[in-house]
């Protein structure tokens, strides 16, 4: 591992342990719709073996496990881990397992799932086409992998716009791909793709700040780059006002592929 790659690991590791308490509160976190559309999409047998990949506090896990025999939620960050641990026993739900992990390097072998997924997380990898290709070998022949993120506009210096909020917001963030490269990952991941949906997250932005702790200069002008958004929208987040409040949305893409059995 570079000594980028770690230090990156390392960042995700700090903030993510910062923000444990209030991330497993954000209701867009453990939003049940969103969280069913998910499911439903993977559709998981009652015997399958599900992996979570950057699990944080377990929400999109512990949905699985109401459809599936078992699954495996792996993080980066203790913390996080704990957080979602303390409502699987508050819930007793009893076939989730929490473990450190790295989504760069997955312990397990060959086709060991039945189904792998990710939610909000690809955009703080630093080799997220690793992530998925490790994700499709640990999945077996026939089996789905899903990854549910923040999307970038497919126009460069809207996308740069965006990505530039994002970091302001929390140093963490790496980049939101766009729908294109996620495509083009799950085809050389040897995934075909099923099933394909964009949807969108609203935010209320000092609310949103909160929930990543970020730092006061840091957070001005991540609100004054918004402002300067209401009126002409240069990252695609289409900022408002509603009851005086400022908000934005955050465009998510959804995608479900099954692996192919061969690859030519």
């Amino acid at each position: 591992m570079t000594e980028d790659a770690q230090a990156l690991k390392e960042l995700v590791r700090r903030e993510f342990t910062k923000q444990a308490p209030l991330y497993a509160r954000n209701p867009l976190i453990w939003d049940q719709e969103r969280l069913a559309a998910l499911v439903e999409m993977v559709a998981p047998s009652p015997r399958d073996r599900v992996l979570e990949v950057a699990a944080g506090p377990g929400y999109v896990a512990m949905a699985f496990a109401e459809k599936c025999k078992e699954v495996v939620a792996i993080d980066l960050t203790e913390a996080q881990l704990e957080e979602g641990k303390r409502l699987c026993a508050k819930r007793n739900i009893a076939n989730v397992a929490f473990e450190l992990g790295d989504a760069e390097k997955l312990r397990f072998g060959d086709g060991e799932f039945d189904a792998v997924v990710c939610r909000l997380a690809f955009h703080h990898f630093g080799s997220p086409e690793r992530v998925l290709s490790e994700m499709a070998r640990v999945c077996k022949a026939g089996g789905k992998v899903a990854v549910e993120d923040l999307v970038a506009s497919e126009h460069p210096h809207r996308a740069a716009r965006l990505n530039r909020i994002e970091r302001l917001r929390d140093p963490s963030h790496v980049r939101s791909l766009t729908l294109s490269e996620l495509i083009g990952m799950f085809t050389r991941s040897g995934l075909e793709i099923e099933e394909l949906s964009l949807s969108y997250l609203k935010q209320e932005a000092a609310r949103w700040l909160a929930n990543a702790c970020t730092p006061a200069d840091d957070a001005r002008r991540v609100m004054e780059l918004l402002e300067e958004d209401e009126q002409n929208d240069q990252s695609g987040t289409r900022p408002y006002r509603e009851n005086g409040k400022l908000h934005f949305v955050q465009r998510t893409g959804r995608i479900v592929g099954r692996k192919l059995s061969c690859r030519s």
